[in-house]
């Protein structure tokens, strides 16, 4: 974050305030405005206050791009978890549908099973399975639910790191078994486990092999 204007707030007090937010599990920018008036853990914090609603809005709009705060968040994501990646894992993919009441940005009436005809954000998500740990969410509009749209995700996430750093295998669920990430996974030599859809050419597939066998 860069400000021009000498009354801009500092840096450290908006991420400050951002921080002590979170962690006193506000889930709206309006909830800032009861961490105002404590000055003991913003001093702790190396902060002079904690600033407002409005400032950390302010800053987040117009000196922070998203290209550049991707790229600043994934890297701090990375530099948590990348030591403990040396050990056998599985990396799980899977997509939620988020439920939207207001007018954010990207909310679309798609997939819906939860409340059919309301606008959603779809989150497609990268973890650790077992561990649950989360390695990164995409958020993306209600009507991008297709794991077409998971795909680079994927990629992308797993190009940023060492090859030694990679999971023993990818796993999902029927909607990730398409020819295109499988075709991809073979590419990349990434042994895969996809469930797949009981579709009348499958059918005659696994019928055909269990012939074979007997």
């Amino acid at each position: 974050m860069k400000f021009t204007s000498p009354n801009a707030p500092a840096p450290r007090d908006i991420l400050g305030t951002i921080l002590l937010s979170v962690l006193a599990g506000h889930t709206r920018y309006s909830h800032m405005s009861g961490i105002r008036n404590d000055p003991v853990n913003a001093a702790l914090l190396g902060m002079k206050k904690a600033v407002s609603e409005d400032a950390v809005k302010r800053a987040l709009r117009d000196n922070l791009s998203e290209q550049a705060g991707c790229y600043w968040l994934r890297k701090t994501l990375l530099n948590t978890y990348l030591p403990i990646l040396g050990e056998g894992w599985i990396l799980d993919v899977d997509t939620t549908i988020k439920t939207l009441y207001g007018k954010q940005e990207g909310s679309i009436v798609g997939y819906n099973h939860h409340k059919p005809g309301r606008p959603s954000h779809t989150y497609h998500s990268y973890m650790i399975a077992n561990l649950r740990l989360m390695l990164d969410v995409d958020v993306h509009a209600g009507n991008e639910t297709a794991s077409k749209h998971t795909a680079p995700g994927i990629w992308s996430l797993l190009l940023q790191l060492p090859r030694s750093c990679w999971p023993a295998f990818l796993r999902g669920d029927c909607g990730f078994g398409t020819n295109q990430i499988m075709t991809e996974c073979e590419n990349l030599d990434l042994p895969y486990l996809f469930k797949l859809k009981k579709t009348k050419l499958v059918k005659e597939l696994v019928r055909r092999h269990m012939n074979q066998n007997n």
